[in-house]
Formats: C-alpha cells, sequence, structure tokens
C-alpha cells in the first residue's frame, strides 16, 4: 500500500487566467469578484476572449495538496479529466508539481476536460467563469482503495457534494481513509455551496476530524450573522475547527484550546488561491505535528505569497519564508 502524508479528492479544473479591466466585465456580463458555474458553449466562448492567457492545473483543493507537494511532503490527488489536450495538460503538469495524480485521463466520448476561465481587474479581484465538465463526475469508483487507505491526512473539497457520485466518493474515501487510521477534512468551500448543502455539512462537522471555512461559509452553516456564535456551535460538534477572515486575525478551535493567529495586510496582486493556499500552509503543520498557533501562521504565509503573484499555486519558497519566520 502507497502511503502519502497528504491525499486531495476534488475537481480536477485548468485554471486559465487573463488580466482585464471593469469595463470588459461588464461587456461580457461577468459577475465581478465571484464564481459562476457556466455551460460548455459559454465557457468556450468565453475561453476564446481571454488574451494572453495563463493556463495552469487546478481546483481549489488540487491546489492545496500542490502547495503541500512543494514543502516536501508526499501528496496524491483524486480526480477525473478527459484524454483530451487539457487534460494530459493537466495530469502532466500535477505530477510536475510533485503530486501522484492517480487516475488516468478517460478516454472516450464523456464531457471535456474542466476549465475555469479567471479574469483578474487591476484592483487584484479574480471574477472566476467554471465550466465543470468531465471532473463533475468523479465517482466512488475513482477512488482507488489503497490511495485512500493509505493517506494520513485527507482533503476534501465542498463542491463534490453537488453531485451524488461526488458525494459518494467523498465519503468511501473518507471512511477508507480513516478506517487507515488517518485524519479526514474538509474544505467549505463557499457559501453558496454551504447553503446547498447545510444538513450534510452539519453532519460532517460532527464526522469528521477537522474543517476550515472563511467566515462566510462558517455563519452560513449555522445561519447566523454572528461569527462567534456559529464557532461556538462548530466547535462544541467538532474535533478541529480553522476559520479564515479575509486579511484579519484566523481563529483554531481544538476542544478547549482557542487561537488566535494574527494576519499581516498584504495588498493583493491576484487573489485568486488565498484561500487554497492557506489550507496547504495549515495542513502542513497539521502533518508534521506542528500546533495550532504555528499551523495557522503557515497558513497565513502561505496565503500571502501567493495573492503577491498571478495564479493560484506558490511561486516562491515557501519553506524558506517559514525558515525566515523561524517556524521550521
Amino acid at each position: 500500500m502507497t502511503k502519502y502524508q497528504l491525499v486531495g479528492i476534488g475537481n480536477a479544473v485548468v485554471d486559465v487566467i487573463s488580466q482585464c479591466d471593469d469595463h470588459f466585465l461588464t461587456r461580457m456580463g461577468i459577475d465581478k469578484g465571484v464564481m459562476q458555474l457556466v455551460e460548455q458553449e459559454r465557457g468556450e466562448f468565453l475561453y476564446g476572449q481571454m488574451e494572453n492567457r495563463v493556463q495552469m492545473p487546478g481546483g481549489s483543493v488540487a491546489n492545496s495538496v500542490a502547495g503541500v507537494g512543494a514543502l516536501g511532503l508526499s501528496t496524491a490527488f483524486i480526480g477525473r479529466v478527459h484524454d483530451d489536450k487539457l487534460g494530459r495538460f493537466y495530469a502532466a503538469g500535477m505530477a510536475e508539481d510533485g503530486t501522484d495524480f492517480v487516475n488516468a485521463p478517460v478516454p472516450g466520448g464523456e464531457l471535456p476536460t474542466s476549465r475555469s476561465m479567471i479574469f483578474v481587474s487591476p484592483d487584484g479581484e479574480r471574477s472566476m467563469n467554471t465550466y465543470l465538465g468531465i471532473s463533475s463526475e468523479l465517482g466512488p469508483d475513482d477512488v482507488p482503495d489503497d490511495v485512500a487507505r493509505g493517506a494520513e491526512i485527507l482533503f476534501l473539497e465542498g463542491y463534490l457534494y453537488d453531485k451524488p457520485k461526488g458525494k459518494q466518493a467523498f465519503e468511501r474515501a473518507a471512511g477508507l481513509c480513516r478506517a487507515g487510521g488517518g485524519r479526514a477534512g474538509i474544505a467549505l468551500s463557499d457559501p453558496f455551496c454551504v447553503d446547498r448543502h447545510r444538513a450534510d455539512f452539519r453532519r460532517l462537522v460532527q464526522s469528521l476530524d477537522y474543517v476550515i471555512g472563511n467566515e462566510h461559509e462558517w455563519k452560513s452553516l449555522y445561519e447566523t450573522d454572528d461569527l462567534g456564535r456559529a464557532l461556538e456551535q462548530a466547535a462544541a460538534e467538532s474535533g478541529l475547527i480553522v476559520c479564515t477572515r479575509s486579511g484579519h486575525d484566523v481563529v483554531l478551535v481544538q476542544g478547549e484550546e482557542t487561537v488566535t493567529v494574527p494576519v499581516n495586510p498584504v495588498t493583493p496582486v491576484d487573489a485568486t488561491g488565498a484561500g487554497d493556499q492557506f489550507a496547504a500552509g495549515f495542513l502542513y503543520g497539521l502533518a508534521t505535528g506542528q500546533n495550532l498557533q504555528v499551523s495557522g501562521r503557515m497558513g497565513c504565509i502561505a496565503a500571502a505569497e501567493v495573492i503577491g503573484h498571478y495564479g493560484a499555486r506558490p511561486e516562491a519558497d515557501v519553506m524558506a519564508l517559514f525558515k525566515a519566520e523561524g517556524l521550521v
């Protein structure tokens, strides 16, 4: 059985990034600063409108896993791509980043490989238009038993709950991981995802080992405008909860211990991937036995690095940044 320090399961999406101004967003009918799902025809149209586009393997949890892999841990990702040009690009890109992409590209007549057209405006806001394609067809048969059972930590993407097959894949992977002695947790993904799957996510908070979300997701989960009340309820139900707050202190709660980690404000070049790389830094700390304060600080450093450039994955040596802060 292959052992991995971190295994992720989620949408395998090629990120396609292009710069634009607000007038372009208005002209294209794109809502600024949010993620919208688009159909295949709309996705192909927007792809064709992108100038000087840059492509890279993406997907929320995949970005986190790549960040952890770049820090030197053994990582794998469970996802679904088509055997087309973008799918082969994705599989090769994950391997180049040091992460085992454990599912071969799927041949035949299924949907194309998923892609997210990300338009970055001058203020650093990113407007994401995502065509889910074949990644949304991920199912339990795509979960290799030995990979999930061999995971020391499993990281699950909340977006998978949008389809029953994804939900089954997710729960099968979590069950195998925990049966093998590993820890399984989830990223809540976004407030609208929480709205769609509140009952399932409430159950997962109680049954998984850790849950990562931002303040809007936690408030949505517990249907309150009072973040303190939401986190108090979450902490009573979960082993470990993490709450990020967009440039404000990060809160981590485990049992009777509550830790607040200060955030150094950074003007973003591109906010894409801030949450994904926070999760990467935090999970690196968790995987290597760091305490909550250090793990949270690692998450903040990784997030600050990624918003300093275009793209959702680290470019600098994040380990060197940890060392500069005296964390390792």
